[in-house]
C-alpha cells in the first residue's frame, strides 16, 4: 500500500506544479521560481534573464490544422525547450500560447544563445510528421532583472518586449532593458 500511496502523492505533486497539457511548469510554480530568483539576486547581486515566448500564428494554425496539432505544437515546444535549456533554468506555461523562461545568472547575450538553440531545435524538428506544410516559429521578449524588481514588474517588461517582437513579425526577438535606479549616496 505504501509504494502505491507514494506514487499517487508524487503524481498529485506533479499535477499541482505542472501544466497538464504540456508538462511545463504551471504559472503559479513559475512565479514562485521567479520570486525565488529575485530573492537570490537581491542576496548575491547576480543578474538573471526572463524570456517570454509566444508561438507565431497559433490561432491560424489551429484553424488550418486543428486542435490536436495545436496541442502537439505546444507539447513539442515544451519538450524541445527543456532538452536545450540548462537544468537550473525554469520553463513554464503562463498563458494559452505563451511560455516563460527564468534563466538564473544569465546576461542578455547568454539568454539570446539559449533562445537561438530552442529556435534551431524547432527548425530541425520534423513537423511534416505531425501535419503537412507545418513550420513552427515563435517570438521572444527578453528582459533582465533590476534592483528592487518584483515578479510582476519583470513579467510586464518581458510582455512589453514580446508584444514589440510580435509587432516586428514572426520569429522576432526584442529585448527591453531594465531601468537601473540612479545611485543616491545619501540613501546608502
Amino acid at each position: 500500500v505504501l509504494p502505491k500511496l507514494e506514487t499517487i502523492m508524487a503524481h498529485l505533486q506533479t499535477l499541482a506544479t505542472h501544466d497538464h497539457l504540456t508538462g511545463a511548469l504551471n504559472r503559479n510554480t513559475l512565479l514562485e521560481r521567479l520570486d525565488g530568483e529575485l530573492q537570490r539576486s537581491k542576496r548575491t547581486g547576480h543578474t538573471f534573464t526572463v524570456a517570454l515566448i509566444g508561438v507565431d500564428r497559433l490561432p491560424e494554425i489551429m484553424e488550418i490544422h486543428g486542435q490536436d496539432v495545436t496541442k502537439q505544437i505546444l507539447q513539442v515546444l515544451t519538450k524541445e525547450s527543456i532538452q536545450v535549456l540548462r537544468t537550473l533554468d525554469s520553463f513554464g506555461r503562463i498563458g494559452a500560447t505563451e511560455f516563460a523562461i527564468v534563466m538564473p545568472t544569465t546576461w542578455l547575450d547568454q539568454s539570446r544563445v539559449a533562445i537561438r538553440r530552442i529556435k534551431e531545435s524547432l527548425q530541425a524538428f520534423p513537423w511534416h510528421e505531425i501535419s503537412d506544410d507545418l513550420q513552427v516559429t515563435f517570438c521572444t521578449g527578453l528582459t533582465p532583472n533590476a534592483p528592487g524588481d518584483l515578479a510582476d514588474k519583470v513579467l510586464l517588461r518581458a510582455q512589453d518586449a514580446l508584444q514589440k517582437a510580435r509587432h516586428n513579425g514572426p520569429d522576432s526577438l526584442v529585448q527591453v532593458d531594465a531601468e537601473i535606479p540612479d545611485y543616491d549616496p545619501n540613501q546608502a
